[in-house]
């Protein structure tokens, strides 16, 4: 499979590079620091430019099969618009160049999850995250309308774990406590999504 993943410099985007490479697919990453990319030079095809905008995302797409969206803001408070931006370069450009398949890495407490949520993560959510939350959902609407096959995909708190391999997946799941999962196994999902059609148009809440 061609795979374009953006954010593959992030710790998440990063993983879904080595699975992808792993796997066997013919992988691209669209990145703003290339240089961050060097020990992939060779197996990957690297495209400097920026997931938010419209020329770049056409460019790196072109010949793609699916798209795997790892963005984040890191450790900031602000989306600075990142996500609707990054929204909607992706939808006009997969339109314009043929591309059906996103998988889109999202955050729990997002849209309707923020209903599974405990009494104190719906603090953090409507305070520190309400930003960036804002925006995402912003985005994931924009998505689901787009007429595109998505899959928007909603893990626990992210850790620095190894692949477990024995997460849970479900358009909504039980939760209890603090619930994590480790950036390996999100990544393995967010992969193993694109490639089926098990979770098109489908909401996917991730968790240990």
């Amino acid at each position: 499979m061609n795979i374009l993943i953006l954010g593959a410099t992030g710790p998440t985007g990063r993983h879904v590079a080595d699975l992808a490479i792993a796997a066997g697919d013919t992988v691209t990453v669209l990145a703003r620091r290339p240089e961050a990319l060097e020990d992939l030079a060779d197996q990957v095809n690297v495209v400097a430019g920026d997931a938010t905008s419209h020329k770049d995302v056409a460019k790196a797409m072109i010949g793609q099969d699916a798209v795997i969206s790892a963005l984040g803001r890191s450790t900031s408070v602000r989306a600075d618009d990142l996500f609707t931006r990054a929204a909607a370069a992706v939808i006009d450009a997969a339109k314009e160049q043929g591309v059906s398949r996103l998988v889109w890495l999202s955050s729990f407490g997002v849209g309707d999850t923020y209903q599974s949520a405990s009494a104190v993560q719906k603090i953090m959510y409507r305070t520190f995250l309400r930003d960036i939350y804002a925006n995402k959902e912003l985005s994931e609407k924009a998505i689901r309308s787009s007429g595109l096959d998505w899959t928007l995909v909603y893990p626990t708190l992210l850790t620095k774990g190894p692949v477990k391999g024995t997460y849970r997946a479900g358009d909504r799941l039980p939760m209890k406590g603090n619930p994590k999962i480790s950036r390996a196994d999100v990544a393995a999902f967010l992969h193993k999504a694109a490639h089926s059609p098990e979770w098109i148009n489908r909401d996917a809440v991730i968790t240990d």
